[in-house]
């Protein structure tokens, strides 16, 4: 007999592991948790299965059809941003196909079970191209409507997704002569630049504000890769992991649209290296502008308006920018090099 549990893909990264310690504290959820490389091994006990695996490999997927009754799905498994512009192809792939692959897979289990499959996508700030700076300062908080023109392949694949999404939610074999609904509840969440005390940056675009963070807190110098005045939106981690629980938990008929923007404070990088210099005033932080990553940043938009998931779910943040630095992001990277991190 199949057994009724959620499946959360890219387990391994820090949403992963806080939506799997947060459904493991309630009690009411099995998780499936899939990656391409082995589970942590201090969530394995939290979870009814730990996969290792590829969303691409169909074997894999049929295999999940067969043995489990799905209900939900996090989907946060994908190519990011950086590396996804060194191989587009493979981003394509993995960002694409691969989100196609687990719609199918979430139709499939509706039709199976006959209820409706709740579907988490994180999208991202990279869905936005604004033109140039000018025009970015003009725009001020950017609606989900405006310059969806994104100029990287991540971007791209993460705008498409949402449409996708959108289509098997709403539009699903519209031609069909016995139309029937997909059973797909797609829901997704642009995120502005999310900033992790417990995880180290990989080098990803919006990554030089944690990058200030952890060289500072280690005594190294750093090179900043965009211009002081670079502006984009950030995010505390744990209001991240919370607002994909908030809307998930959200009734079909609150949602008025399939993506929504969330805010959590706006900062420019000087405005950063400020706050980093106050919890470290030796931290040597300069300004060397990398131009192709620097110009990418630039395309994004400077806040965002999220109004809409504040007005239809209860989007609200927890942390401003001072709680985010002084209450969990400083004192837990500080801890972290202290007890001898690397």
């Amino acid at each position: 007999m199949r057994k009724p549990v959620t499946l959360i893909t890219g387990a391994n990264g820090e949403i992963g592991h806080g939506l799997i310690e947060h459904f493991a504290a309630g009690g009411e959820h099995q998780i499936i948790a899939l990656d391409l490389n082995p589970l942590d091994e201090r969530l394995r006990p939290h979870c009814a299965a730990a996969l290792s695996g590829d969303i691409l490999d169909q074997n894999l997927l049929q295999r999940l059809i067969s043995e489990y009754e799905i209900h939900a799905i996090y989907h946060l498994a994908a190519l990011l941003s950086t590396r996804a512009e060194y191989t587009p192809d493979t981003a394509h792939r993995v960002n694409v196909e691969g989100t196609l692959n687990l719609l199918r897979l979430a139709h499939e289990q509706s039709r199976w079970h006959g209820h409706p499959v709740k579907f988490l996508f994180p999208s991202s700030i990279a869905v936005y191209g604004l033109p140039d700076v000018a025009t970015k300062e003009r725009a001020g908080r950017v609606r989900e409507t405006d310059f969806n023109f994104p100029t990287t392949m991540y971007g791209c694949n993460k705008l498409y997704c949402e449409q996708l999404g959108r289509y098997y939610a709403l539009h699903y074999r519209q031609l069909a002569a016995e139309r029937v609904p997909s059973g797909v509840d797609f829901r997704a969440i642009r995120f502005p630049g999310l900033i992790s005390a417990f995880t180290l940056p990989t080098g990803g675009t919006s990554d030089y504000a944690p990058e200030m963070l952890h060289h500072a807190a280690q005594g190294k110098p750093y090179a900043c890769f965009v211009p002081p005045r670079a502006r984009i939106p950030f995010m505390a981690m744990p209001d991240g992991i919370r607002a994909l629980l908030e809307l998930a938990a959200a009734q079909t008929e609150q949602l008025s649209q399939r993506a929504y923007n969330i805010g959590g404070f706006s900062l420019s990088a000087e405005e950063v290296r400020g706050l980093v210099l106050r919890a470290f005033p030796d931290a040597k932080i300069t300004f060397e502008p990398d131009a192709p990553r620097a110009a990418i940043v630039d395309t994004w938009p400077a806040d965002v308006d999220d109004n809409a998931a504040r007005r239809d779910w209860g989007w609200s943040p927890r942390y401003d920018a001072q709680r985010a630095f002084d209450g969990y992001l400083v004192p837990n990277i500080a801890a972290y090099y202290q007890r001898g991190g690397r």
